[in-house]
């Protein structure tokens, strides 16, 4: 059923006098006076000039930000004008490209580690879980930016692209636990043959030093039934949680949204972490009976992991407080308000997890006694090494749920716009 907003007058549009109320009524004549107006409406917009930006006065209420005064495009651009925003100075256009330019950034990265002599294959069941990490990161970066330059077609695309967001938010949680669960776990296994005697191309710091490393303490009874019954599960839980909650702040509790979507996300990284957490732990327990190579290497991994935190929290202060913008409305309205800091931020968090995870593929590469994998004197890994089913298989499950979620959520704002789609 049409909805039709309040409306208010202004020029400029097309080079003579119009209102949004008739732009409106353009976008939504295919469900009022059939095919033949929805087909003049297309040819219309596929003619017209480029629309100008408007003042929070001039769009409804649901596109609104605090605090940010202009820059908003109207929500009834083609996917033509969509992507031609990214090059216009819109609000939204830094929180397309801080994130649009991270995934070649973190490309970048990632395949570095592909470059050293004496690495297994890039298909070696050994990279399973970084593959799986490098596409929750890559979904996450791609789906926020996307989200950001495309929410402009209409009021359900604009709930759908953030939708989508969110979920990939959560998958990148889950990408992130299979990669501490392979390769942070305290008793890590992997299959295949460890790398022969990796050493990087070129100069690069050592994220590890080279002398061997005892092995770590063996954990208790509880804490690997936890690890290898319970924990993939329960990220991949939470993540619905997650998404499920957020989804949700966009049909209610609006009023303190970012509060929501900021802490709902605290519990996946907590639960995310809990090998590195251990792994800290243990480590500070037992540094009084293990070599100093081996707090070395836990003080390197501490200083990567405690850098992402911290990038994590400034994130979410940003996300929360809407500074700077909140100092001066219509000062940060295009380049600087909070949430292009909070890209930034995420990236930077993301960024430090990677090294993270890095140097822990390498000193599983470089050291047999951190490897744990099947030796004359241990027969067996402490636990089963990645397969298919146990990485991708994980993050197929669970996209084909986050997807579930999505639909469910853009079938009730689809069914029911004047609860869910509300304009002023």
């Amino acid at each position: 059923m049409y909805v039709e907003p309040d409306f208010i007058s202004y020029s400029g549009l097309c080079g003579e006098q119009e209102n949004i109320k008739q732009w409106w009524y353009w976008n939504n004549t295919s469900q009022d006076t059939g095919k033949g107006a929805a087909l003049s409406a297309m040819l219309l917009r596929r003619s017209r000039p480029t629309q100008p930006l408007l003042r929070h006065t001039d769009v409804p209420q649901r596109v609104t930000e605090s605090f940010i005064l202009s820059g908003y495009r109207f929500p009834d651009y083609s996917l033509r004008e969509c992507l031609a925003s990214a090059f216009r100075p819109t609000n939204e256009t830094g929180n397309f490209w801080t994130h649009f330019l991270a995934v070649f950034v973190f490309a970048f990265h990632f395949v570095e580690m592909f470059g050293w002599e004496g690495t297994l294959p890039f298909s070696d069941p050994f990279f399973y879980p970084f593959w799986n990490y490098f596409i929750g990161v890559f979904c996450l970066l791609m789906a926020s930016s996307m989200a950001h330059l495309l929410n402009s077609m209409s009021l359900l695309i604009r709930e759908i692209c953030f939708f989508v967001d969110y979920g990939n938010i959560s998958a990148y949680t889950v990408g992130s636990a299979l990669a501490y669960f392979y390769y942070i776990h305290p008793q890590a296994g992997a299959a295949g043959e460890r790398f022969p005697n990796a050493t990087h191309r070129g100069p690069a710091e050592e994220p590890f030093p080279l002398p061997p490393l005892p092995p770590p303490p063996s954990s208790s009874p509880e804490i690997r039934l936890f690890f290898e019954s319970f924990y993939i599960p329960s990220a991949c839980l939470v993540a619905l949680i997650c998404t499920l909650a957020c989804c949700n702040t966009r049909q209610r509790w609006r009023r303190y949204r970012y509060v929501i979507r900021t802490t709902v996300f605290l519990l996946p990284f907590v639960v995310a972490s809990t090998p590195v957490f251990y792994r800290l732990l243990r480590s500070s327990s037992f540094s009084s009976t293990t070599s100093s190579s081996f707090a070395s290497s836990s003080g390197t991994l501490a200083s990567y992991f405690y850098r992402h935190c911290f990038w994590l929290v400034v994130s979410a202060l940003f996300n929360i407080s809407k500074f700077p913008e909140r100092l001066a409305p219509g000062s940060f309205d295009v380049w600087g308000h909070s949430h292009q800091w909070f890209h930034c931020c995420t990236f930077l968090s993301i960024l430090e997890e990677l090294h993270m995870i890095k140097g822990e593929i390498r000193a599983l590469a470089l050291r047999p006694t951190l490897a744990l994998l099947a030796t004359p004197a241990r027969p067996r890994p402490s636990i089963s090494g990645p397969t298919l089913c146990s990485t991708y298989g994980v993050m197929f499950v669970l996209q084909g749920c986050i997807a579930g979620v999505i639909s469910w959520f853009a079938w009730r704002a689809k069914t029911c716009p004047s609860e869910h789609l509300k304009l002023n």
